[in-house]
């Protein structure tokens, strides 16, 4: 059993991180190390910035370490030199070799935003909200060498409402994962913390996502595109095109009001009434993007842009 507090190296780099490291930071605890990825050029501009969690940590003084590989030997160098109690991954964003998870001497536990075994891999969160499930979680796992399989020292469950988007759902499991993270570093310090297998036969996964996934099938159900657009937000966007333009769907409300029009076809366009038939019900477009343009709630974009019931919208230029 470890008494007092621990020594942390702490591994994540993006928004839903920080509020792990954070707590660590607000707990009896001490991050002695931060590794996050290299500054990569970000956004519309592509210009180079820091992740959030380097940011985080250059604001608290904690020691940083940006290595373009885990693998690099600076790596476990660095880990050694700081008597490491445990390691903490948050969402780092690459796969850690073997020969870092035993450097710190309580091995390296991570906080993964699934309940799993379900929705092992990249992007639990936006998987989950495109497969409309009602639910999700926070998951406390020991890392293995094995994609998300190791055993599981806690999870919490929190709902997933209708119109919550991946965003939104992933905001809310980082400030819940941020707490368990330290009801589980107290339970380890304090002797309580049990380590449960994983059901493996349950496990699905959730692969990273891809720009292509956002092109809207309409042909699918008007729930279905509704979880496309709410699950793809804030990126890579659901999308479809318009008289030849990308028009990206930010927004939108299901009904499974009948249509009698082939899907794709927009039914009414005026005043706030976006709506568009699909394959089972319609969906109403609430806020729209035309590519390289601003946001507009869908008041604004049909007085700036004719649009006619109708007019089917289409899967390419």
């Amino acid at each position: 059993m470890v008494t007092g507090s621990l020594r942390v190296v702490f591994l994540g780099t993006p928004q839903f991180a920080v509020a792990t490291l954070d707590a660590i930071l607000a707990s009896r605890h001490r991050p002695v190390l931060v590794v996050t990825q290299p500054d990569r050029a970000r956004g519309r501009g592509q210009r180079v910035s820091e992740a959030p969690v380097k940011a985080a940590a250059t604001r608290a003084g904690i020691p940083l370490l940006q290595p373009s590989s885990a693998r690099d030997p600076a790596v476990v160098e660095a880990i050694d030199q700081t008597g490491a109690d445990i390691g903490v991954v948050a969402a780092y964003g690459k796969i850690l070799p073997t020969t870092l998870l035993s450097r710190p001497r309580l091995g390296m536990i991570n906080v993964h935003a699934s309940l799993l075994p379900k929705y092992r891999g990249a992007a639990p969160v936006h998987r989950a909200v495109l497969a409309g499930e009602p639910e999700t979680g926070v998951s406390i796992m020991r890392v293995v060498e094995a994609l998300d399989a190791g055993p599981m020292f806690a999870c919490v469950r929190s709902p997933i409402g209708d119109d919550e988007t991946s965003e939104h759902v992933e905001g809310s499991l980082a400030r819940l994962g941020a707490s368990l993270l330290i009801e589980t570093l107290d339970a380890l310090v304090e002797g309580r913390a049990r380590e449960t297998p994983q059901d493996h036969a349950a496990a699905t996964y959730a692969p990273r996502l891809t720009k292509a996934e956002g092109l809207v099938n309409w042909s699918l159900g008007a729930s279905q595109i509704h979880n496309l657009v709410r699950g793809l937000y804030p990126w890579p966007h659901a999308y479809t095109f318009h008289e030849g333009a990308r028009l990206i769907l930010l927004r939108s409300s299901p009904s499974i009001e009948a249509a009698s029009a082939p899907p794709g076809t927009i039914l009414e366009a005026h005043g706030d009434v976006l709506r568009v038939a699909t394959g089972q019900g319609t969906l109403r477009l609430l806020q729209l993007q035309v590519e390289g343009k601003r946001p507009m709630a869908t008041r604004e974009f049909l007085a700036g842009h004719r649009v006619s019931s109708g007019v089917r919208l289409s899967a390419g230029p």
